[in-house]
This record gives C-alpha cells, sequence and structure tokens, in this order.
C-alpha cells in the first residue's frame, strides 16, 4: 500500500516517540489505515510509556525535562512503593519490589542534562499461567478491557491485561516523582491525594491547607480521617471476603499553584487535567472544583468573591468552589479536583459473558487482582496532576514570561494567589476601598 508524503509525516508526528508500521485492511472495496498511538502524553514536558503487565518490564520516556534538576532513583523509588501491588489485604497479592533502574538523562551526580530521561521497571512475579490456563483466554471479562482492545487491533494481550492493566502507570508515576521535584523547587508546589470516598462512606472534613502524606498514609485505605478510614476499610474488607469489589473517589489537592496556568478554549488547565485523569485505569469521573454538587446553587451561592490580603496584597478568593481554577486558568489558590474509580472489573463471583469466537458463556475470575482500586490509584492521580501542573508551568514560561512586565506597577494586574505578593503590601486605593464606598456599578453584554 502506497501512501502519500503528507499521511507519511502525520504518522510520524501522531506517534510522538512511538512509531506504529501503518497496516492496511480492505472491507466491501474499501481501504482504511490503521495507526497505534495513544501512548504519549503532555506537550512540552511529555511522557511515552511502554511494555505490558506480564511481559519483560514496563518503563517511561521523559523527554522535556529542564536541566539541573537534582533526581535521586530514591525520589523515584518512594512513589512506586506507594504504587506497588502487595502493600496489604485490601491490594492485588501480586509480588513486585518495582524496583526502577534510571537509564539515561542524568549524570553521575544525580543532576538531570535536559536530555530524554528513560526509566524501567523488571516484571518478576507476573503468572500468567492464571489467564491462559482456564475459560479467561478465550472470554471476555465483563466491563474490562479485553473485548475493545479485541475489537480495535484484533489481537490483545490476555495474560495480565497487557496495557489496559493498571502495571502501565508505572512509567507515568516513575515521570511524576521527577514533576513533583520540579514543582517543590520551583515554588513549594505540593500535590497530594487521598481516598475521600468509598461507595456512600464519605470523608467531608480534611482540611485541604494541612492534611499532609503522613496522614494519608497513616493507614491503608489512605483516607487521612481515621474514623471514616475505619469504616471504608470494614465496607471493602466486607466486600473483598465476598469474591466482589468496590469502587469509589480520591480526591487531589495542589498547593502553591501561582495564577496564571492554563490557557482559553481548548487547554483550559481543568481541561488537561480531565483528560490525565481520566486516563487512568478505571477512572469514571472528573470533578474540578464543586463539580456538580455546585449545579445545586446559584450563581451568588457558588461565586468566590475576591477580597485583598492584608498581609501579602495579593488578590485572593473567600471560598475556593472554583477549586482554584477559573476561565479554565489557576488563580493561585489551592487547585482541587475529584477522580471517580469504578469497581474493579475482575471479581471471584461468576457472571455472564461470551467467548472471543461468540459464545455465551460464565465466567468466574482468578489471578491476583485489587478488590479496591483506590489506595494504589492515590501515587497515579498524584503523578499525572504533577505532570499536567509542570507541561502547563513551562508552557507560560515560555509564551507569557519570556519578557518581563516593564509597565509601571500601577498598571499592572495586582498580583493574584495564596503565594504572591504585591511590591509595598496592599494599595491605598483598595484600602480606601475596603472602608466602604459603596458598590461598584457594572454594565456586562456578554452573549
Amino acid at each position: 500500500m502506497k501512501i502519500s508524503r503528507a499521511a507519511f509525516y502525520c504518522l510520524l508526528v501522531s506517534g510522538a516517540g512511538a512509531f506504529h508500521a501503518p497496516t492496511s485492511s480492505r472491507r466491501n472495496g474499501v481501504s482504511s489505515l490503521k495507526m497505534g498511538t495513544g501512548n504519549s502524553f503532555g506537550k512540552v514536558f511529555r511522557i511515552s510509556t511502554w511494555g505490558e503487565s506480564h511481559g519483560g518490564g514496563v518503563g517511561v520516556t521523559l523527554d522535556g525535562c529542564p536541566p539541573r534538576i537534582h533526581v535521586t532513583r530514591e525520589d523515584i523509588q518512594k512513589d512506586l512503593d506507594r504504587r506497588r501491588p502487595g502493600q496489604s489485604r485490601i491490594t492485588t497479592p501480586r509480588n513486585e519490589a518495582d524496583a526502577v533502574e534510571i537509564m539515561s538523562g542524568l549524570n553521575p551526580e544525580d543532576v538531570t542534562l535536559g536530555t530524554p530521561i528513560a526509566m524501567v521497571v523488571r516484571n518478576k512475579d507476573q503468572r500468567s499461567q492464571d489467564y491462559l490456563e482456564n475459560d479467561m483466554k478465550v472470554a471476555y471479562r465483563p466491563s474490562h478491557a479485553d473485548a475493545t482492545y479485541d475489537a480495535k487491533y484484533g489481537v490483545r494481550a490476555i495474560a495480565g491485561g497487557g496495557r489496559s492493566s493498571a502495571r502501565e502507570t508505572i512509567g507515568r508515576v516513575a515521570a511524576g516523582a521527577i514533576a513533583r521535584k520540579i514543582l517543590k523547587q520551583y515554588n513549594d508546589i505540593e500535590v497530594l491525594a487521598y481516598v475521600s470516598k468509598v461507595q456512600d462512606i464519605e470523608a467531608r472534613d480534611v482540611d485541604h491547607d494541612t492534611f499532609t502524606m503522613e496522614d494519608v498514609d497513616s493507614n491503608i485505605v489512605r483516607c487521612p480521617d481515621e474514623a471514616v478510614a475505619e469504616k471504608m476499610l470494614e465496607r471493602i474488607d466486607e466486600i473483598r471476603k465476598s469474591g466482589n469489589s468496590i469502587g469509589g473517589v480520591v480526591t487531589c489537592v495542589a498547593r502553591n499553584v501561582p495564577a496564571g496556568l492554563g490557557a482559553p478554549v481548548f487547554d483550559k488547565l481543568e481541561a488537561d487535567l480531565a483528560k490525565a485523569c481520566m486516563s487512568i485505569p478505571a477512572a469514571k469521573g472528573f470533578e474540578s472544583g464543586d463539580g456538580f454538587e455546585g449545579t445545586l446553587l446559584t450563581g451568588k451561592d457558588h461565586n468566590d468573591e475576591f477580597y485583598i490580603d492584608p498581609k501579602t496584597g495579593a488578590t485572593r478568593t473567600k471560598t475556593n468552589r472554583s477549586g482554584g481554577i477559573q476561565g479554565g486558568i489557576s488563580n493561585g489558590e489551592n487547585i482541587v479536583v475529584k477522580v471517580a474509580f469504578k469497581p474493579t472489573s475482575t471479581i471471584g463471583q461468576a457472571q455472564n459473558t461470551v467467548t472471543r469466537d461468540g459464545q455465551e458463556v460464565e465466567l468466574r475470575g482468578k489471578g491476583r487482582h485489587d478488590p479496591c482500586v483506590l489506595p494504589r490509584a492515590i501515587p497515579m492521580v498524584e503523578a499525572m496532576v504533577a505532570l499536567t501542573l509542570v507541561d502547563h508551568l513551562m508552557m507560560q514560561k515560555a509564551q507569557c514570561e519570556l519578557f518581563a512586565n516593564e509597565a509601571p506597577l500601577e498598571l499592572q494586574p495586582n498580583p493574584m494567589g495564596s503565594t504572591a505578593h504585591r511590591e509595598g503590601g496592599p494599595s491605598p486605593k483598595e484600602a480606601v476601598a475596603a472602608q466602604g464606598s459603596g458598590p461598584v456599578s457594572q454594565r456586562v453584554d456578554e452573549e
């Protein structure tokens, strides 16, 4: 099959780090072109992950990392240890050390060179016979990617689910650990997630300004509210013992993010965060700020009113129902997102399904699987949020901060956000307005 030069160019750029040769299929006299893509994420700070659950290993290539960042293997291993299987009775018992090997991109002093960083984790404890020596070899697991992968590619990695397995996220978490270092070094930015809901059991009293990673990791559910965590654990255990699975919600908070990250229209910060988080296995829903609950409020109740911080002089919001993002651009308050995860599709109870050749059968899942993905999803969500923030930070620096704003201070917008400071403190004009000169009238004409 011949393809045009333009089509070949599209193949190269769409592959984004992993080129796949096109294949031709002819049906009803029409020739179509199929391409393998979707393994890369990010524009400037860009990752490409590779490997299958039961293959030789999984890994990531990170391109666009700034030079002169000190990153050790231990920095990356810390996050991988939080993601790895076999941590507790409510995670899969697969025994993997998930020891990372850094293949390139760092000098002997553990400093980034600005060149691609390649990292790999070898698979050690895969048990392919759990899939290949029973009905799971030919029958599709209900609500799993088995059937859709087969429909798309015409072939699939049966053992372990291939790239639909959560093992693929090792590469994301490894790269996310580097992103975490960059954010911390740039503006003391923290990205922390926790399990906020298991079925109908919800943690509503977590202080998003003060909770720590130690609070989250203090129990195996990874909920910083100990009383609620105990109820969550009881529910997970109850479901686990019955051979079933359970889902819930992970909340992620990013602190000290400067105002200005994100872009209007298609590259809104929350849109990219949604894509990042919804790409995680088993993710089924995404909310930014108050999300769907905000639809129950009026505009007056939902709006985050502005005020001037009396200490820093910066523009702040009295509430944070927007979740730190307005108009698709960060406003300097805590970024708060929620990700809903479905119950694990592989369960130990019998379910009706079909085989690859179209026969109706009954299937009982075998192998080692998480009864609840939420505890191990925490570092995955943190990684995807951190990767997105670094990508947007670098784009902001490239477009809007290439040249300094040399306008007089009084003509510049007032600094905005929790970490911003106005030179000289609060403006005298704002102080006068604050003493009460009445509401400001505004005529608005929007579509």
